[in-house]
């Protein structure tokens, strides 16, 4: 099986890698940059090119790990072929591709990826679809290769799995780098809060998110509330602290009032 990536960025990296290493042939990598694509080819044995133009044609598996908005017209310059094309995008429906190709389909890992860091795949939930059973079964293998956990999902579940992937993961990390910073105008350091960090993310794997909630906004402490708010001196920080606050306390009543 030859498969070629399109995109040499951080879920390309780490795909490709895992790819690599559960016997896979990745046959080339593009990207727009030389530096990427050549720096991905080296670590699994593949040529590349920063020329759409230049992609082999004779691969039997195109994954396309770009950015959403690239995706379209970078379809529109593909050579066509009989292999099968997937994306890895969480809010990209299936069907861009089917002006484009006969044979097409999803393969989303669901996790966060830095080109640096090694992740585990065999934790990794993978969502797969395809245009046609042949091909979803296809993908089911291919995936059973790097994960114990492949999903079948259709477009809108995927779409609905990326926007509940934001709020778990991305904001929460912004809520990190605003805690740094907050704590780095007074001199302490990150590092301090990261055991309450951990015992949070722990407390989830037995507890329903809404059970685990704690902290002045589940209650509604006016003073604690207001004595942060006077100590925030950022408008947009207030506003998030604000509607965060109200979000988490309208939350925890519907739950009592459910209990």
């Amino acid at each position: 099986m030859r498969i070629v990536l399109i995109g040499a960025g951080n879920l390309a990296t780490r795909l490709g890698i895992a790819l690599h290493e559960k016997g896979c042939t990745i046959a080339q990598v593009y990207s727009r940059t030389e530096q990427s694509a050549q720096a991905l080819a080296e670590k699994v044995g593949a040529t590349f090119t920063c020329k759409i133009s230049d992609i082999v044609n004779d691969a039997d598996l195109y994954v396309f790990s770009v950015k959403d908005d690239a995706l379209p017209e970078l379809l529109r310059q593909m050579h066509k072929n009989e292999a099968l094309w997937v994306h890895t995008a969480g809010s990209v429906p299936m069907e861009i591709f089917s002006l484009h190709t006969e044979n097409f389909g999803v393969f989303y890992p669901l996790q966060t990826f830095s080109k640096q860091k090694e992740v585990d795949f065999s934790t990794i939930p993978i969502y797969i679809e395809a245009n046609q059973p042949q091909h979803l079964e296809h993908l089911k293998k291919l995936a059973a290769r790097l994960s114990s956990q492949v999903i079948e999902a259709s477009s809108e579940q995927r779409k609905a799995l990326h926007v509940a992937a934001v709020f778990a993961c991305n904001f929460t990390n912004h809520m990190y780098a605003i805690a740094a910073t907050l704590l780095e105008e007074k001199g302490l350091h990150f590092d301090q809060l990261i055991p309450l960090i951990n015992e949070t993310a722990v407390k989830i794997n037995t507890l329903h998110p809404r059970d685990a909630q704690t902290g002045p906004a589940v209650r509604f402490d006016k003073q604690v509330i207001g004595r942060h708010l006077e100590m925030l001196e950022d408008e947009r920080l207030k506003t998030i602290y604000s509607l965060l606050s109200e979000s988490i306390h309208e939350t925890a009543k519907k739950r009592n009032k459910d209990l």
